[in-house]
């Protein structure tokens, strides 16, 4: 009689759901930055594929390490947390350094690695998920009772966001503090101390923007566009008009308008607003559809390793799930003139080597925790029938 191959049971198990979110996001990105990027090809190298051909390596360069990362387990990133949240501290230190990170529309936040351009924000905010979810299982007693062990995370991480501020990147320090409030809130604080902090960090938000006049600006031109609509609100109002070109069922993939030297960054932060264009309300709606399908699995995994007693990888998951949430609801918030503009990239979709790459890696993550959980209730099943 044959014996079962023990590799085969350790097959990595696929979230049905998860996995065709993300695939479509995938393609339909890929499918809007070509769209976006064609003409620019041609004006920046004289190359019409120049875009879509880098975004395609970015994403098979993901895909790739996403499959290793599949084959880390949980415990491995568990030991990992505290060493990644000092090597990311010390990237962010690395980008401010002269001559060694690389400055784009004012703003230094990228390293450049053999011709591959890595926005050093896009680790950190995957380090932070991995660092807090370890603090949190190590401490939750302090987490849930006291309001030091709720600070105590929290000023270490002022520490990245003073340097995040230094580059500067605000929209990236605010995705980190939510990411960090979020998990802690799951994990157990009380809401008492958690209303408290956050109405410290909004206080705190608050002076930040008013203390400095380009962020000033930015408010106000996303109260009143058309005020200035060739200067600061040119990004907003031109956002807005793709959106009203494209109706319902939009102009078709490759005829939008705003995209052709009208709308600054349109294959990076405001590529929604071309896919509203080309795609109009059903790709919207779509998308839309696409990322809370992915929303909702994520927690769901978080959800079910907690039932499982596996604490730390579903603080991951919440992690992870409130990174992409809350990106891509900042994302399209600012696109559809919801919120106020920040430099903050579609995941799965936008232009860009190290968010891709990062948001591949992050969602393996996912699809290993679905896998533990899985295995372990199996392991459970089979101990209860012995």
């Amino acid at each position: 009689m044959l014996k079962p191959n023990p590799r085969k049971q350790k097959r990595l198990v696929i979230d049905e759901p998860l996995t065709l979110a993300c695939f479509s996001l995938l393609i339909i990105g890929f499918i809007m930055v070509t769209s976006a990027s064609l003409h620019l090809g041609v004006k920046m190298a004289n190359d019409i594929s120049y875009y879509p051909f880098k975004q395609l390596v970015h994403i098979i360069i993901g895909l790739i390490l996403a499959c290793g990362t599949t084959q880390i387990s949980m415990k491995t990133w568990e030991q990992l947390g505290q060493p990644l949240f000092i090597f990311g501290v010390g990237l962010l230190l690395v980008v401010l350094i002269p001559g060694v990170g690389v400055k784009v529309n004012g703003s230094i936040r990228w390293i450049s690695i053999v011709g591959f351009r890595i926005q050093v924000s896009e680790v950190v905010k995957f380090i932070s998920v991995i660092y807090i979810a370890g603090y949190v299982t190590r401490h939750i007693e302090h987490v849930r009772k006291s309001a030091i062990g709720l600070l105590r995370p929290l000023l270490l991480f002022s520490v990245a966001c003073f340097l995040l501020l230094m580059e500067p990147d605000f929209g990236s320090m605010v995705v980190i503090l939510v990411i960090a409030m979020g998990m802690m809130f799951l994990g157990g604080a009380r809401l008492s101390q958690f209303v408290i902090l956050l109405s410290l960090l909004t206080a705190l938000a608050t002076i930040l923007v008013y203390t400095s006049p380009y962020r000033m600006a930015r408010i106000l031109s996303f109260t009143n566009p058309w005020a200035d609509d060739k200067n600061s609100g040119l990004q907003l109002s031109r956002a807005l008009i793709a959106f009203g070109q494209g109706e319902f069922l939009g102009v078709g993939i490759g005829n939008g308008i705003q995209k052709l030297f009208y709308l600054p960054e349109a294959h990076t932060d405001f590529l929604f607003s071309i896919l509203a264009e080309e795609l109009g309300l059903v790709g919207v709606i779509l998308v839309i559809g696409l990322f809370t399908t992915l929303v909702i699995r994520g927690f769901a995994i978080g959800e079910q390793a907690e039932r499982c007693g596996l604490k730390f990888p579903a603080l991951v998951a919440y992690g992870l799930t409130i990174w992409f949430g809350f990106q891509s609801l900042v994302n399209m918030g600012v696109n559809m003139g919801l919120l106020p503009t920040k430099g903050l990239t579609l995941p799965l979709m936008s232009y860009g080597g190290g968010s891709m790459v990062m948001m591949c890696i992050a969602v393996a993550v996912l699809f290993r925790i679905h896998f533990e959980v899985t295995e372990h209730t199996k392991n459970h099943v089979t101990e209860r029938r012995l």
